[in-house]
């Protein structure tokens, strides 16, 4: 595969431009989701104001969670699928918007997967199952994100590549499969939108999954997760929000996996940045009993062995150098604390451990911990730039 980084854009903007201004996603209607006090978060009636400014925004609305007929493969299960649902057809005629979200079947595998179009001509792929986004590709034709080339597209194991869920479990569990149940489970179009901004589109989609019968048989909880895929100019922008719908309190841990393409990972110049001094957790000589270590290098690099490491309380932005020339800063701009890095070297097969390494977005020192109505928001954006 061609790295991305040959035709990575050129500048980066600054954290501040993230939020808020013209092209503040927040604020639109979600039933089940209570207001709060604190306007950052509230999602309640001033959205239709803002629903009405904004270009072809396409919501569902979101009631009380019923439990769906669901079949899985076994009671841990591997699959999540429910009977009814609807076809990509039918979601392309929902959600779609000419020229900026487009809901199709994918060849390979038959599965629905929505294509974010910029109109600076990058594109955003993302499946339904998993709710994995699998492709950034810039507007030079060039992909910042990987994909195993062992990944079947058959809705039965996760795709391994682009940027997978860990929910509601990061690592392994004697109650579920490795990294939770998310991304095994296909999750639902709830909404779409070209913001509020019609001289500039930036395509979004919302999608959705609700406990049912197979996420209970593992984890008895109801809940709801909305995750929120934004192209923008310079930038893909995902966000997680996780609600408690249950009487009880729950916990969980979770991660966005994010596999990102490089040179040769062997090389020195494929470095990760901004971790020194950060106490993690060494994964390699025991993954469940990790030991606990300071990172005293300025960089952190592949080319000696496995590197299975959970950084604790990182500082907002980590940085990758892709080898080319050219750096992705993984930004986590909430409610992720923590930073995985993690590439397999010799371990993995197929062998195709220099083509990627993984900067994933965490939160698993601390479990979050929602009473009944709360909410945890989680958000992260990924950049390219050159050096």
């Amino acid at each position: 595969m061609m790295p991305f980084a040959q035709h990575a854009v050129s500048s980066r903007v600054t954290p501040a431009c993230v939020r808020g201004g013209a092209h503040d996603v927040r604020g639109r209607t979600l039933s089940g989701f209570p207001a709060h006090a604190s306007s950052s978060v509230r999602l309640s009636q001033r959205t239709n104001a803002l629903s009405s400014q904004r270009r072809g925004a396409k919501l569902l609305g979101m009631t009380s969670p019923g439990q769906s007929s669901l079949r899985a493969a076994n009671r841990r299960g591997l699959i999540c699928r429910a009977t009814a649902e609807p076809s990509a057809a039918e979601y392309q005629e929902k959600f779609g918007i000419q020229d900026s979200v487009s809901i199709v079947e994918c060849e390979k595998g038959g599965l629905t997967k929505v294509v974010l179009t910029h109109y600076n001509k990058s594109k955003a792929e993302l499946y339904l199952f998993g709710a994995v986004v699998t492709s950034w590709v810039q507007p030079q034709g060039s992909d910042v994100l990987y994909v195993r080339p062992d990944v079947k597209f058959d809705g039965v194991k996760p795709i391994s590549g682009g940027v997978p869920h860990c929910f509601p479990q990061f690592g392994p569990s004697d109650k579920m499969q490795q990294h939770g149940f998310g991304r095994n489970c296909t999750w639902k179009i709830i909404g779409s939108s070209a913001d509020v901004n019609p001289d500039y589109p930036e395509p979004s989609v919302l999608l959705q999954l609700e406990d049912n019968e197979y996420t209970r048989s593992m984890w008895d909880f109801a809940f709801k997760a909305v995750y929120e895929v934004t192209l923008r100019q310079d930038r893909l922008k995902v966000e997680l929000r996780v609600l408690n719908t249950d009487a009880k309190e729950f916990d969980f841990t979770t991660a966005l996996h994010s596999y990102i393409g490089v040179l040769d990972a062997s090389s020195p110049d494929v470095r990760v940045k901004g971790l020194k001094g950060k106490t993690y957790l060494d994964k390699v000589p025991d993954p469940n009993n990790p030991a606990e270590q300071v990172e005293e290098n300025d960089v952190v690099t592949f080319g000696k062995g496995l590197v299975d490491s959970v950084y604790l309380d990182t500082e907002p932005e980590t940085l990758l150098d892709v080898g080319t020339g050219c750096s992705v800063a993984v930004e986590n701009t909430r409610g992720f604390t923590d930073t995985v890095v993690w590439n397999p070297h010799e371990t993995l097969t197929p062998s195709c451990w220099k083509d990627f390494v993984c900067v994933e977005s965490a939160k698993v020192s601390k479990p979050v911990v929602l009473g009944p109505g709360d909410e945890w928001i989680g958000e992260v954006n990924i950049s390219v730039f050159d050096h």
